[in-house]
């Protein structure tokens, strides 16, 4: 037999240039699902219904840095990790320390881990609560105590970010204007 009619009795699965052809095809529907996957499990939550009072929500959040500034609130967070105790120590002579504050750890990525959690006061100005372990990066709003649901309704925030697993301790201060 010649070459030719070799070639011609090989199957359709064994040509060389079916694959030089296929190959990059069936990468390209496999990534795509891939792809289409992850935009699904991991989709944007920053869609709202109501952009108006959302608007008015963001500036009343910034009169309560203001306020803040004005009272010269600040604030020292400590967290112990074998204790999973969190301490938060509040500096203002402006106003009448709180009974309780609120405290927020919102995720950078998944809302699903945000966490709120009530500190109780221990001392003249200190506060103390137990988290959950955390080791990411988290956005902390600190605040006096409310309800989990009325965070913009607070006179007054103190807001910053932290990672838990590089740092214990946090000094939280009105961002300056």
């Amino acid at each position: 037999m010649t070459t030719a009619a070799q070639k011609l009795e090989r199957p359709w699965y064994k040509e060389p240039w079916l694959w030089f052809v296929l190959t990059p095809l069936i990468v390209v529907v496999v990534v795509s699902m891939v792809t289409v996957t992850l935009a699904v499990k991991y989709a944007d939550d920053t869609v709202i219904d109501n952009y108006y009072k959302e608007g008015r929500m963001i500036n009343q959040s910034l009169e309560q840095d203001k306020r803040a500034k004005l009272w010269g609130l600040t604030a020292d967070m400590s967290w112990q990790a074998e204790g999973r105790e969190l301490t938060v120590v509040l500096h203002s002579d402006a106003i009448p320390m709180p009974a309780s504050l609120s405290l927020w750890l919102d995720h950078p990525f998944d809302e699903k881990q945000d966490a709120f959690m009530v500190l109780q006061r221990s001392g003249k100005n200190q506060f103390h609560g137990t988290l959950p372990a955390f080791d990411n990066l988290w956005y902390v709003t600190l605040a006096p105590e409310q309800t989990r649901d009325a965070r913009r309704a607070a006179p007054w925030r103190l807001r910053t970010e932290v990672n838990f697993a590089e740092r214990t301790d946090v000094k939280l201060a009105p961002p300056a204007p």
